[in-house]
């Protein structure tokens, strides 16, 4: 079997439209919410504060006005982040309700990658001092990514059983950091050789912000295709009243259910607490490559070109220790290789190429295996017909949308000036999952949930 071939036990069919979405939104994750928009967007936001783009040697210390409030251009990304997840919190749970209620669950994926995939390709007109059409759109992008990742996330139930779904997880996310690599390379490519190019470095950067747009876009046409619709087994009525009062009612309903499935809640919230860590790293390393470390762009698009490749083979290979060790033991090992990296990151020399490489080999071998993994072992805990529901919280802290992670770097940052501080202090989420994670029973959850046993979990 190769090893990016479907289990036995797989739809071939399916098991391609279903790995091909990871492959497609990477190019949004990737090019938009890790390496390019968080520092582009913070430069536009120093030009309109300060008139000039802030260095390591020259920072810009003006704060934009925001309905009154004064924000740090630094740290503006994060902010957008953080409320883009806030309102996450109350919209998914209704995405995730009506998704369960819906026979043709695969178009609401679609129609929400598509909104998302124009509103990323729209980035290209942000340029100026333009920051308010920036936030505007990476709000819009990310709301639209989570709310798309819900569907997709509970279909990996419809489309597998409890013994091929660390498998089939860990290739999807495998097929992600292959694209999200490809796509990279691509606008590396671009952004290095702009002058030959006649374009401008601002330039380049928007066309590599359309491309990922066109890439998410274009490639959502594979599991639209390829993916079957199924009747919805579950028939409870979606709750009725505006949009406000119908999020607020599904959100206290799901957590409500939730309450029942003691082990489900527990490992949520272990979820939760060690997935914003790892957003937060992944969404704050280009902006402390660039402004804490003084690289260039070209370096820190080389380096997630270097983490993408890298976790290619990680992801596959935590899929293989799953099936030896276990599911949650491999992702309580990958914790701990997580709290390293971050304390290493407080360490890293200013301008040092070959330590910066070295960081991005290390996040590579453990940044997908880990968000795989703790995708199959969540499904393996949801009862059954309640699979979107449940997974519109699990998505409320997935990734490019964490929000206490991104609260905690941004206030640091514009409390002592320097974003060493704020990374380090992402330590305390990986510290906090693991000892939650240590206290679930995995077994028992899967008993409570009514579902089958794997193998090995």
């Amino acid at each position: 079997m190769g090893l990016l071939s479907a289990p036995a036990a797989v739809d071939k069919r399916e098991y391609w439209g279903f790995s091909l979405y990871d492959w497609a939104n990477s190019g949004y994750v990737t090019t938009v919410g890790t390496v390019l928009f968080a520092p582009y967007l913070t430069s536009v936001a120093e030009t309109a504060a300060c008139g000039y783009v802030g260095s390591a040697d020259r920072p810009c210390h003006t704060n934009l006005d925001v309905l009154g409030l004064g924000i740090s251009p630094g740290s503006l990304a994060f902010y957008v982040v953080t409320v883009a997840t806030l309102v996450s919190a109350l919209f998914l749970p209704v995405v995730g309700a009506i998704a369960d209620r819906l026979e043709r669950k695969k178009l609401l994926m679609c129609a929400f990658a598509w909104t998302g995939a124009l509103a990323a390709c729209c980035m290209v007109f942000v340029g100026g001092g333009r920051w308010e059409l920036g936030a505007l759109l990476l709000f819009i992008g990310n709301l639209c990514l989570g709310s798309s990742l819900v569907v997709y996330d509970s279909i990996l139930i419809d489309i597998t059983g409890p013994d091929d779904r660390d498998d089939v997880s860990s290739r999807a996310w495998a097929f992600g950091y292959l694209g999200g690599f490809i796509l990279l390379t691509i606008n590396l490519a671009v952004v290095t050789a702009h002058d030959a190019l006649g374009l401008s470095q601002g330039t380049a950067v928007r066309l590599s912000l359309l491309s990922a747009g066109l890439w998410w876009g274009a490639f959502t046409f594979i599991p639209f295709v390829k993916l079957r619709n199924r009747p919805p087994t579950h028939v409870v009525p979606v709750r009725s009243g505006s949009l406000v009062r119908q999020s607020f009612g599904q959100l206290a309903a799901t957590l409500k259910h939730m309450r029942t499935y003691p082990m489900t809640l527990l490992f949520l919230v272990a979820y939760l607490f060690f997935n914003d860590g790892i957003q937060t790293v992944i969404s704050v390393s280009s902006t402390y490559g660039e402004k804490q470390l003084g690289f260039e762009t070209q370096v820190l698009i080389a380096t997630i070109l270097l983490v993408q490749f890298i976790a290619f083979f990680g992801a596959l290979a935590f899929g293989r220790f799953a099936r030896r060790f276990g599911t949650k033991r491999t992702i309580m090992g990958g914790l701990v290789f997580w709290m390293l990296i971050v304390i290493a990151g407080f360490m890293l020399p200013e301008k040092q190429i070959v330590p910066f490489f070295a960081m991005g080999v290390a996040i590579g071998i453990v940044l997908g295996g880990t968000q795989a993994l703790s995708r199959s072992a969540f499904s393996q805990l949801i009862p059954k017909g309640r699979e979107a529901e449940y997974f519109s919280l699990y998505q409320a802290g997935e990734r490019g949308t964490s929000w206490l992670g991104t609260l905690v770097f941004g206030l640091v940052h514009q409390i002592t000036g320097s974003y060493r501080p704020a990374i380090v202090a992402l330590g305390i989420f990986f510290v906090i999952g693991l000892v939650l994670l240590s206290r679930v029973d995995m077994r028992r959850g899967i008993t409570e949930a009514g579902n089958s046993q794997p193998t090995v979990v």
